[in-house]
């Protein structure tokens, strides 16, 4: 007892010894008028390797976990001890060690079905520590992976390969579904008045497919070196009304003047904003749209969301199969249908592109009027006047097939360009948020120059990137752990009814 009591007294020392060391090396430092940089980053370097000596220390007496010859499994059958300690690698923010345990099984070679300094320690599955993944994956979601192994070198001075950190990435991910299923719905007083549902697409850069030609060779004509897949981006969010009038929404598209004597409304700000991204990928041999796949997303989200009586506000371009998916995943008499305003203003100037020069003050006057027009419920006048004026200016060729094209498109819409009752009734009518969304989901990370994913990868990156935009990251950390130490070890209550075999 006193040797032990030596030893604990002695690794102690140590560790005080390296305190005192450091605030000795300040104080040295101070009076040796040393730049400040440089002690802050010598204090850094002592502070890590005490942050290694302590977590080493810890390790070392929590002993082998040696809790006798057998133990009884869950199922009442024994297990025995195994004779050799069996290692495993423990890979810290403070660095890498080497842990030895005590195994249970029937004999060496065969399964090990139990080992409680795993259990009492919950350690995970892989060989990174908790911590470290957490750390390195908030880095993965904003960064590449080259980044980030250079950012956790350069400040843990530890070294994890890019294909730890996909592998490490993939894995995480795994947990992403379940914890989306368990989130608890936001707190009415937490909500805006308006319901949104929103989508749209993003294309993801893929990876060359082994059977397509090299890089080196000559393509066929419109061939394209790396194609992209379409990823769906949804979104729900709410928001509270803000009545405004046609005049008002043209006077701020055209950044006009305003009367001084007018105050302008605080805009409302999208409040529990939930966004989900998915490609469309192959699943026990079936193709599993990544459209249907949100739009079902975004269904669960409405459902667990929206209030008695509470209007749903689905706003987005004019995407068919958007719309489709729409009347499929988000059904009913409640829904209000709006065109995104901002695929409306670029076909107006299109269109008076082909009766005006362009940055002509006559194709802004063009379309200011018929874009106030269209704000104040007269859609279907403005399409039938396009029309009108294609014949009178007898348009041929691709400028009549440019106009026809976007009459069909606003056509198409008609039913959702209602914006006289969207505005008088404070409903959004211009998509920002999904448009931002698309941008920072996916082209802020997964656009990058050079950049290539296989769908496996890129399905996981978009899985953890939205949590951590979701402003869900430590949430989803505490489930997945948990998640993680059930599935591991179910045993690990029991093993508090024991007396542990502590080291010296």
């Amino acid at each position: 007892m006193m040797m032990a009591q030596n030893t604990t007294d002695g690794k102690l020392k140590k560790l005080t010894d390296s305190a005192a060391e450091l605030f000795q090396y300040a104080k040295q430092a101070a009076e040796e008028g040393k730049p400040v940089h440089e002690v802050e980053g010598e204090i850094w370097e002592r502070v890590l390797q005490m942050g290694r000596e302590a977590l080493g220390q810890f390790l070392t007496h929590q002993g082998t976990g040696d809790l006798g010859e057998t133990w009884a499994m869950p199922d009442e059958h024994e297990v025995k001890r195994l004779e050799a300690l069996h290692p495993r690698g423990y890979q810290s923010i403070f660095g890498e060690f080497q842990i030895l345990r005590t195994v249970y099984g029937t004999r060496e070679g065969q399964k090990i079905e139990f080992v409680p300094l795993d259990a009492r320690l919950q350690l995970p599955e892989s060989e990174f520590s908790y911590v470290l993944q957490d750390w390195a994956q908030v880095l993965d979601v904003e960064h590449a992976y080259g980044r980030t192994a250079e950012v956790l070198q350069r400040i843990l001075k530890i070294d994890v390969t890019v294909d730890s950190l996909e592998r490490m990435n993939r894995e995480m991910a795994e947990s992403v579904a379940g914890f989306r299923a368990s989130r608890p719905a936001p707190k009415a007083k937490e909500e805006g008045k308006i319901l949104v549902a929103t989508a749209d697409g993003k294309g993801v850069p893929m990876r060359r497919p082994a059977d397509q030609l090299p890089a080196g060779c000559r393509r066929k004509k419109g061939e394209k070196a790396n194609k992209k897949q379409m990823a769906t981006v949804g979104c729900v969010y709410t928001v509270n009304a803000k009545i405004r009038t046609p005049e008002e929404v043209v006077e701020a598209l055209f950044r006009e003047r305003r009367s001084p004597d007018r105050k302008d409304q605080p805009e409302p700000v999208a409040q529990q904003k939930r966004v989900w991204s998915s490609l469309s990928c192959e699943r026990e041999g079936q193709l599993c749209s990544g459209e249907e796949s949100v739009f079902a997303w975004m269904a669960e989200e409405v459902k667990r969301r929206q209030r008695a009586n509470q209007t749903l506000v689905c706003l987005m371009d004019g995407q068919p199969s958007l719309w489709t998916a729409r009347k499929a995943y988000l059904a009913g008499t409640s829904v209000v249908e709006v065109l995104d305003l901002l695929h409306v203003t670029p076909r107006l100037w299109d269109a008076a592109y082909l009766f005006h020069s362009e940055g002509s003050d006559e194709a802004a006057a063009f379309v200011r009027n018929r874009l106030l027009r269209v704000l104040r419920g007269e859609a279907g006048y403005v399409i039938g006047g396009l029309r009108q004026m294609g014949t009178k200016h007898r348009l041929r060729g691709p400028k009549l097939a440019k106009l026809r094209s976007i009459c069909s498109y606003l056509e198409k819409n008609l039913s959702r360009m209602r914006y006289d009752k969207y505005l008088a009734a404070g409903y959004p009518i211009a998509s920002g948020v999904i448009e931002g969304a698309c941008r920072y989901v996916v082209k802020d990370r997964m656009e990058r120059a050079g950049m290539r994913w296989t769908v496996e990868g890129a399905q996981a990156m978009l899985d953890l990137r939205t949590t951590y935009i979701n402003d869900q990251w430590a949430d989803f950390q505490a489930y997945r752990i948990e998640q993680e130490r059930q599935r591991l070890y179910p045993q690990h209550e029991s093993l508090t009814q024991v007396t542990w075999p502590m080291a010296a």
